[in-house]
């Protein structure tokens, strides 16, 4: 058989996988050798299977793959100790994830998509433009290899999916992969980050089983959120904030509000008042997100200062809002959130996407509300990059600074 006709094993699902196999094998339980082999030791190839028969392996790879994407480049340790993959899939495609150690848990940052269509103003992976989706083995094959190098306990583990891409506009794909994970990892230590995109929430509520789920909010309002997050003019923030109220939350968890904050913009006191009425109803919590700053971003979206940042904290909590302020893993090595491909390729969104001037700078009245912040404010101040601040949310739910709050559980 042409090697280009192979079917990667790791790319189905796991009843498929089971049927698959056992047209192909025999006795039955060499299946269940083989499956184990795969979707609990993570193999990338069937000479690693070594209670399955030599001539038995030989055939699989006549007809089979179970090929993982090809490591071209590991970062050294941050001092957070966080590390960036860079992957080389089959028609030379890259995409990356992160390794983020957190004391006695490790979690794995995982890529969706090769590439961004949602385009979001203040993430660099979008600046990019669109890829392909992923295959189920291009991402299972980026947890299987970082956890095999840094041989991490599956027990101990977590997985995000807030990588390169829109996890929801591959679902099919990320729900396969989902349902490998779970061999080994419980739902509840997954979270699948979304922009928003109301057909794939719904069909991720009708899931027998989910991971958590993450919402990219970042403003209060629609036409805010419209103006730096393009795509969710098709999915307006009313209409999502209802699905959201519907969404089945199992006890115990919640649904997470990621929240960046953008100095000037939307880190005043009285968004996050509107932000906590918006999500009254929802079983939710929020994660405030200061920027991650990079040089592909407009000029004009700064990160918040640590008292801007407190003062919209405190009015969240006022607000009897749970709310966290997460701290990145990863910015020293481009691998925070927004991050990803940023700084794998020295272009710029202007050199590679030109865009009209609405997409990069605020609409007339965001730039009259800038206009009127006070002069002390963080946005009016050009050195707020080099100030000591909060490390910002990295691609994971990571460590965080929690604000408790005594009021009513909404």
């Amino acid at each position: 058989m042409n090697p280009s006709e192979r079917i990667n094993l790791h790319d189905l699902a796991p009843l498929t996988l089971d049927a698959t196999l056992r047209d192909f094998v025999s006795p039955p339980f060499r299946a269940k050798q083989i499956e184990e082999w795969m979707h609990v030791r993570g193999a990338s190839s069937f000479e690693q299977m070594t209670n399955v028969p030599k001539e038995l392996r030989a055939q699989l790879a006549e007809r089979f793959t179970i090929d993982f994407p090809r490591v071209v480049e590991v970062t050294p340790p941050a001092p957070d100790g966080s590390r960036k993959y860079l992957f080389a899939l089959a028609d030379q495609q890259r995409i990356e994830s992160v390794y983020m150690p957190m004391g006695d848990r490790t979690s794995v940052c995982l890529s969706s998509q090769a590439g961004c269509a949602v385009g979001c103003t203040f993430c660099v992976t979008g600046f990019f433009g669109a890829g392909r989706n992923l295959t189920p083995g291009e991402m299972v094959g980026q947890f299987f290899t970082i956890v095999h190098e840094h041989q991490v306990p599956l027990e101990l583990m977590n997985v995000v999916f807030m990588g390169m891409g829109e996890p929801l506009l591959n679902y099919e794909n990320v729900v396969t992969t989902l349902d490998i994970l779970y061999r080994t990892v419980a739902p509840k230590r997954i979270t699948l980050s979304t922009s928003g995109i109301i057909p794939g929430i719904e069909d991720l509520a009708r899931l027998p089983r989910r991971p958590n789920l993450a919402v990219s909010i970042n403003a209060p309002d629609r036409e805010r959120r419209e103006e730096i997050m393009p795509i969710t003019k098709k999915y307006p923030l009313d209409e999502l904030m209802a699905v959201l109220r519907r969404f089945p939350v199992e006890k115990g968890r919640d649904i997470t509000m990621e929240y960046v904050l953008i100095a000037g913009y939307n880190d005043s006191p009285q968004d996050a008042a509107a932000l906590a009425k918006l999500i009254r109803g929802v079983h939710a919590k929020v994660n405030a997100i200061p920027l991650n700053e990079d040089a592909n971003l407009p000029k004009w979206m700064k990160r918040p200062s640590d008292a801007a940042i407190d003062r919209f904290v405190d009015a969240l909590v006022s607000h009897d809002v749970r709310v966290t302020v997460r701290r990145s893993k990863g910015r020293d090595i481009a691998a925070a959130c927004g991050q990803l491909r940023g700084k794998s390729e020295p272009r710029s969104r202007a050199s590679r996407h030109p865009e009209p001037v609405e997409r990069r700078t605020p609409s007339s009245a965001t730039a009259r509300r800038r206009a009127a912040t006070p002069p002390d404010h963080p946005s009016r101040q050009p050195e707020l990059a080099d100030r000591r601040v909060y490390r910002p949310v990295g691609s994971e739910l990571a460590r965080e600074k929690r604000h408790p709050f005594h009021g009513k559980r909404r």
